[in-house]
């Protein structure tokens, strides 16, 4: 094992200009290539470089007609949608910093966001955003101009704006520079207040060249496309949206989760990002429609086929009749998994936490490759990523071109490079306690470096459960390999300062009415009805017993709870980048887990 490993850049550190410099390239270079796709109806709408320049352009003056200086920040609340991409090239155009909120925060969350950046306006897509932030905004004297996209504010600010001069607009360009503030993220805040991570200009720009042209295969090939449908509003969706602006990837935005795979069905993209939980629903949902067809046995031996394919791929190859077997599979089922995904997806790109090899190996199995990844919100994404040309399923990969990682005494992970934020926003404690002198950034997290630089996530640094005999148990292996399971939702390992190691479970309410027609059960009972029946039982024991198989016997959980409610972002459970909020869960199940041990 090594203690420290980097890579050369690929790219160098940019030393003038912005990001706002990739769409003007893009028009110069290629004015008529599709840049971006805009849902129209059924069909998908393209927007050629020059045409999205042009309407970048027009937004910004609008936003300067209104009065907004040079390093004012503006609050972005909305829906992953084309507009938010537009804005915020707008807002970067002007000279000014975005300030991403999630549309789903609570009006006590967009009121310290916004006063804590003192933002002097707020974009939000849609009356109900606007009704949230009036509720707090006589607390926010800041904010004096509120933007709504479904009530036409675009074409306002074109008009507004039409008056403001091309040589006043790139005056504006032209106080930017890589040192320039371009956006304040504020973190999920799965503990505490949320922190604003402060993102420079010349952070995206290292990042994302670097990424672009370090996995060539993924964003430089002729054709190539995605459709995005995670927030924008957290970093991973943000970079991968500047990475595809600056690669000339046709971009596409899908705001509802829920119509992913319609939407991939129409798009048809060569790529997507996405995090874990939706590869773990992609599984679970093939998994549970083969078993009701009756085809179960034939996707399970399916699935381990793929797997045991992918395997074998860093083991010197296939041999005859694993190929043989693969081949037969890849007409019957894999094939028709490529289908349901749009038909020309090749690469997937995940973050936001850890996979899981048995996941990576299916996928990579069924001719979709998954690249693993890993950083936050302080690194600008990611800090770490499996490249095409070099893929250690299980492991989050190597450093980016660029980029260093070491391992401190401690455990703790270490990240460097120029895509490490430059601090968090009115908060200089915080700051000094993140990054230490030689910039190298404490990430919180627990792992090791392998002799040839890919780097594995064992654990969650402020999350390690101490047993009361005194044994550290990281959480993320147990849940990653439970969650797999098609019948939970959601689960949280406890046991700190306890005898053994417990575990909560939610049941998966799309699963849910499968399983009950599976197991004869009555159409009318809910979960809550079923958290003792004997069979919902041994079907989440055996789904623990698997989980089991990835720990020593200290580590296994030994005893779990089902719960009759499901953790959602709704609920206050869940952030919406889909993290486990520990803290909330501990205390509103706090009965719950006490009986666990009672």
């Amino acid at each position: 094992m090594r203690t420290e490993f980097s890579l050369p850049p690929v790219v160098p550190t940019p030393r003038s200009g912005s990001i706002v410099d990739h769409i003007i390239e893009n028009a110069e270079k290629r004015p008529d290539h599709a840049a971006i796709s805009v849902p129209r109806g059924e069909a998908w709408v393209d927007l050629t470089s020059q045409e999205f320049l042009d309407e970048v352009k027009a937004v910004a003056k609008g936003i300067i007609a209104n009065g907004v200086e040079p390093g004012e920040r503006i609050g972005v609340m909305s829906r992953t949608r084309y507009e938010w991409t537009l804005v915020d090239y707008a807002i970067w155009y002007a000279g000014a910093v975005s300030v991403p909120v999630y549309e789903t925060s609570s009006a006590e969350q967009i009121q310290w966001m916004l006063s804590d950046s003192a933002a002097v306006a707020l974009f939000v897509e849609k009356e109900s955003n606007k009704k949230t932030f009036d509720e707090v905004a006589v607390d926010i004297p800041t904010v004096t101009r509120t933007w709504c996209f479904e009530d036409g504010v675009i074409d306002d600010l074109k008009q507004e704006g039409a008056h403001v001069s091309d040589e006043d607009l790139e005056a504006r360009r032209a106080t930017l520079n890589p040192d320039s503030l371009a956006t304040i993220i504020y973190t999920s805040g799965t503990t505490g207040r949320p922190k604003g991570c402060m993102l420079t200009h010349r952070n995206f720009m290292f990042e994302v060249d670097n990424v672009v042209w370090g996995l060539p295969d993924v964003f430089l090939e002729p054709g190539s496309s995605t459709l995005l449908f995670l927030p924008i509003a957290h970093v991973f969706g943000r970079a991968i949206q500047i990475g595809c602006v600056r690669a000339g990837v046709r971009l596409g935005h899908s705001p509802d989760i829920k119509q992913l795979l319609p939407g991939l069905q129409s798009f048809k993209p060569t790529f997507l990002l996405a995090v874990p939980r939706v590869f773990e629903k992609v599984y679970n949902s093939a998994q549970q429609k083969a078993q009701a067809d009756g085809k179960g046995n034939i996707f399970d031996t399916a699935a381990a086929t793929a797997i045991a394919y992918s395997e074998s791929l860093d083991n010197g190859g296939p041999g005859l009749m694993l190929k043989l077997k693969h081949a037969l599979f890849d007409r019957l089922v894999y094939s028709k998994l490529r289908t349901a995904m749009g038909g020309n997806m090749r690469w997937a790109v995940s973050g936001g936490g850890p996979l899981g090899a048995r996941l990576g190996h299916f996928f990579r199995g069924i001719n979709v490759v998954i690249l693993e990844g890993y950083g936050l919100t302080e690194t600008s994404a990611a800090t770490t990523v499996n490249r095409p040309s070099a893929i250690r399923v299980g492991s989050v990969g190597q450093p980016l071109p660029g980029a260093g990682v070491k391992v401190a005494p401690d455990g703790e992970l270490l990240l460097a490079g120029d895509q490490i934020f430059i601090g968090y926003w009115n908060n200089p404690t915080a700051t000094a306690e993140a990054l230490e002198p030689d910039g190298w950034f404490h990430s919180g997290d627990i792992g090791e470096i392998d002799d040839d630089g890919f780097v594995r996530i064992t654990g969650r640094k402020k999350e390690l459960i101490v047993t009361a005999a005194g044994k550290n148990v990281a959480p993320a292996v147990l849940e990653d390999r439970l969650r797999a399971n098609w019948l939970v939702s959601q689960c949280m390992v406890v046991g700190d300062n306890k005898p053994f190691i417990g575990c909560l479970v939610t049941i998966d309410p799309e699963s849910f009415p499968a399983w009950k027609k599976q197991a004869g059960k009555p159409d009318s009972a809910t979960v809550a009805d079923m958290v003792d029946d004997p069979d919902l039982n041994a079907a989440i024991q055996s789904a623990v017993n698997d989980a089991n198989k990835a720990v020593s016997h200290a580590e296994a959980i030994k005893k779990f709870t089902i719960l009759g409610v499901d953790w959602t972002e709704e609920g206050g459970q869940i952030t919406p980048s889909l993290k486990l909020k520990r803290n909330v869960v501990m205390k509103e199940f706090a009965a719950d887990v006490e009986g666990l041990y009672s």
